[in-house]
């Protein structure tokens, strides 16, 4: 079992790696729940499977699946795909799943933190969350992992970006929202993150993207391509309802420094056109009354900077847009020692995140 510890990784000298730094492997679960997936969760069955199997070029993934699917899934991936029985309510491993941290020996321990659905009673999206407040705990043993127990704080993995030498980027909309941690000043949000992650410089974002069901989670604003170079979504188009969010966003990112005194360099990659469920999807999606709601003509956020940066590669999101082939040429051109892959994550964005979002890295 692993051990929980009293300290904090900033008393321990232990820091969030930045996710270009070299990866023990990756940790995904298997999407079933119907009233989030359409079609009885088997489309994104198929773009989870198509985004596994690309990151299993590069380095080792475990995918945490329900006794009930388990020989099924296993009998979908090749062996070097490692499959474990693991309960969970849904299938965001990035929001759910531990926070490794390392420190300068190479040490790797994981945080706790709470997780209370995006919002609980107030917002949230799905009820009960019962058995997705256990995964990360789960993982850490199964690695045999200390565990540094923050479950008092309530914070998903896609509301945080770090370049692993002391900057952090995250939005107010999200961390300073009531429905996380309420009554919690900024000041106090920010302690919380300088004791865990062990940071020195939190950049504040106002905003994340509109339609982002997950109350703004900077994972679809920006990523870190390497300590100083950041790429964010843009769009040229004023009447993009993603417009001004975006330019407040560049405005923010393209005046500041990180920890180390950089000016961030930031480069702008094309959101697709706006996207909405349609009425085939909306019809194939189980109705519950707890969940967040996916009718016809609903808008979904959709960004191609949710990608997942492995050992030598990126795996990153297309959706049949316009805007996919020069995404994909301006990542190649800022990763040019990784190998991009694109594959098509309709289906994922469909129930409210992409590729960053069902992925979490596990430091070397």
């Amino acid at each position: 079992m692993a051990e929980t510890l009293l300290s904090t990784p900033r008393q321990d000298g232990f820091r969030m790696p930045g996710e270009f730094e070299p990866h023990q492997g990756t940790w995904m679960l298997w999407p079933v729940r119907t009233d989030t997936w359409r079609l009885g969760a088997k489309p994104a069955q198929d773009a989870f499977v198509a985004v596994a199997l690309a990151i299993s070029e590069f380095e080792p993934v475990t995918i945490g699946v329900s006794a009930i699917q388990y020989e099924h899934v296993r009998s979908v991936f090749p062996s070097r795909v490692r499959i474990v029985e693991m309960s969970s309510n849904d299938a965001w491993m990035r929001d759910i799943g531990p926070t490794f941290v390392k420190n300068d020996e190479g040490e790797v321990r994981g945080v706790d933190w709470g997780f209370n659905a995006w919002g609980g009673l107030n917002g949230g999206l799905y009820f009960p969350w019962d058995q997705d407040l256990l995964v990360k705990q789960k993982v850490l043993d199964m690695e045999s992992k200390s565990r540094y127990d923050c479950q008092s704080f309530i914070l998903e993995g896609g509301a945080i970006l770090v370049d692993g030498e002391g900057t952090l980027i995250t939005t107010e909309q999200c961390l300073l929202n009531e429905n996380r941690n309420p009554g919690m000043r900024r000041a106090e949000v920010e302690e919380r993150l300088h004791e865990y992650l062990n940071v020195e410089k939190i950049i504040w974002l106002q905003q994340g993207l509109m339609y982002d069901e997950t109350d703004g989670h900077v994972d679809e604003v920006a990523a870190f391509i390497r300590p100083g170079v950041v790429a964010m979504s843009w769009t040229d188009d004023p009447e993009s309802p993603q417009y001004e969010r975006l330019n407040a966003a560049y405005e923010v990112l393209s005046g500041t420094t990180d920890a180390r005194g950089r000016q961030l360099e930031v480069h702008k990659i094309h959101i697709p056109d706006p996207m909405k469920i349609s009425d085939e999807e909306a019809r194939l999606i189980d109705r519950a009354r707890r969940s967040y709601n996916r009718a016809t003509g609903t808008q979904f956020a959709a960004s191609y900077v949710n990608f997942y940066i492995c050992n030598g590669g990126v795996v990153m999101p297309s959706f049949g847009d316009r805007h996919d082939a020069a995404a994909y040429e301006q990542l190649c051109g800022l990763f040019p020692e990784r190998k991009v892959v694109q594959v098509n994550t309709r289906e994922i964005a469909l129930g409210g995140g992409n590729i960053h979002c069902i992925t979490q890295q596990q430091p070397k």
